[in-house]
Formats: C-alpha cells, sequence, structure tokens
C-alpha cells in the first residue's frame, strides 16, 4: 500500500475554504492519487507554520489570507515571479526545500481574459495584503493606472476616506482584496462612497463564499458589471495542482 501523500491550506479561519473539496475530489477521481489528502492547516499566527513544515510526507501547500506575505520568511527559496509579486499562495517541497511561488497572478490575468475585462481605465485596489499584491503586480506590468486603499494610513496609500468623485469618474474596476463580506460576515462590505460610482465601472470582488456578496449586490444595484473570486479560484487552483504535478509520482 502507498503512504500518504499530504498537501493542505495554510491560512487562519478556514473552514470555509474551497481547496479542501475541490482538491479532495481531484485526488478521490483518479486511483492513481487515492493515496493522497489535503488538509486545512488553521493556525492562529505565522510563526505556528513551523509545526506544519513538519508535519511527515507534505508535498504542497496552498497559503492563503493573512499568511501570504509573511510566509515568504519561512521558505528556502521563493520563485521569482513571487519575489517580484512580493506574495506567495502556493509551496512546493523539492530536494528538501520549500519553494514559494504565486499562482494568483495566473488567475487574476486568465479571469479577466475569459470575461473580456480589458476596457477599464484604471484600478481601485482595496485592501494592501498579499492578494492585492498580485493586482498592483498586473497593472504595473500592464502600465495601468491604479490605486490602493487601505484601512492602515501608508505611503502612497488611500484611506477610504480620500475617494472621490474625481477617482470614481471613469471606467473602475474596483477589486476587493479583502475578507471583507466573507461568510460568516455577509452584512459586511467595503466603506465607499457607493453614491459616487457610476454605471461604467466593473465590481471584482475576491471574495467567493457567499457567491453574491453585498459588495456584489451593491453593484449590481448601481448597474454595473458584476463578478466574484470564484473562476480565479478555481484558475489559480489549477495552477497549483499543475506545480505539485512532479511531487506526486
Amino acid at each position: 500500500m502507498k503512504e500518504i501523500k499530504r498537501f493542505g491550506l495554510i491560512g487562519r479561519n478556514i473552514d470555509y475554504s474551497f481547496s479542501r473539496s475541490y482538491f479532495t475530489h481531484k485526488f478521490n477521481s483518479s486511483k492513481k492519487l487515492s493515496y493522497c489528502e489535503y488538509i486545512n492547516f488553521d493556525i492562529k499566527s505565522i510563526n505556528k507554520v513551523k509545526v506544519v513544515f513538519n508535519e511527515k510526507n507534505l508535498f504542497g501547500l496552498n497559503v492563503t489570507i493573512p499568511y501570504k506575505q509573511d510566509i515568504i520568511n519561512y521558505l528556502d527559496e521563493v520563485d521569482n515571479l513571487a519575489n517580484e509579486i512580493g506574495a506567495v499562495n502556493t509551496i512546493c517541497f523539492e530536494n528538501q526545500k520549500k519553494i514559494g511561488y504565486n499562482t494568483d497572478i495566473v488567475g487574476f490575468k486568465k479571469t479577466l481574459e475569459l470575461n473580456s475585462l480589458d476596457n477599464f481605465d484604471s484600478v481601485i485596489i482595496l485592501g494592501s495584503g498579499g492578494a492585492s499584491k498580485t493586482v498592483e503586480y498586473f497593472c504595473k506590468k500592464n502600465n495601468v493606472s491604479y490605486k490602493i486603499v487601505s484601512r492602515d494610513k501608508k505611503k502612497n496609500y488611500l484611506s477610504y476616506d480620500e475617494i472621490n468623485k474625481d477617482i470614481l469618474s471613469n471606467t473602475v474596476l474596483i477589486v476587493n482584496c479583502t475578507p471583507v463580506g466573507t461568510y460568516p460576515n455577509i452584512d459586511s462590505s467595503p466603506n465607499l462612497p457607493y453614491n459616487l460610482i457610476n454605471d461604467k465601472s466593473i465590481f471584482f470582488d475576491l471574495v467567493y463564499n457567499p457567491e453574491e456578496t453585498l459588495f456584489i449586490k451593491k453593484g449590481k444595484k448601481i448597474g454595473c458589471r458584476t463578478i466574484n473570486g470564484y473562476q480565479m479560484l478555481k484558475l489559480q487552483a489549477d495552477e497549483s495542482w499543475n506545480l505539485w504535478q512532479k511531487s506526486i509520482k
């Protein structure tokens, strides 16, 4: 009998996560992968990741909120792309090394392409965590004007109070990179001046549970095009899967 190979998700408060059921289904749908399992590693602080790394037969991990940036300090190597972005969401174990990658950028780019989302003038990135780093990288690489909005006042970031009609006057892609609105806190939404947003703008919520967040509902009420995070999530998960293939033999 083959030894169990373990994969999993590192994050905080991740019972809602799609990843465990998605990858478990992938493993169970193939006889040659039935010896693989996917576990949620719900840790309260990043230093607890050392305990996760001591798990036996660990072959690959995903990383989610709030550890996509902090995890970098605990890895042996970081892929050039992930290093440039400044965030890791996938870990491969290769030759006894923990190597970090970013597959979110693939998921984000492909989601825009598949939905023909290329007709916006600028991007407003809500949040300054690991997911926002991916969107910021995309904007820089594609010469798209962008602004980062954060509750924490930092250099070059806007506060929510500073968002005005001028910033929202064109066709703006508004990307929610925060966990605001995630189940069970479904009555919350980013603190935007929704009355100033025009119907040419696009609401892209990286939250996927619930399928229709309050943020998305508010966008629909304005008449904006909306998209939730499920498609991006699946695309980045598939890219993680591709990276892990060399581990599953």
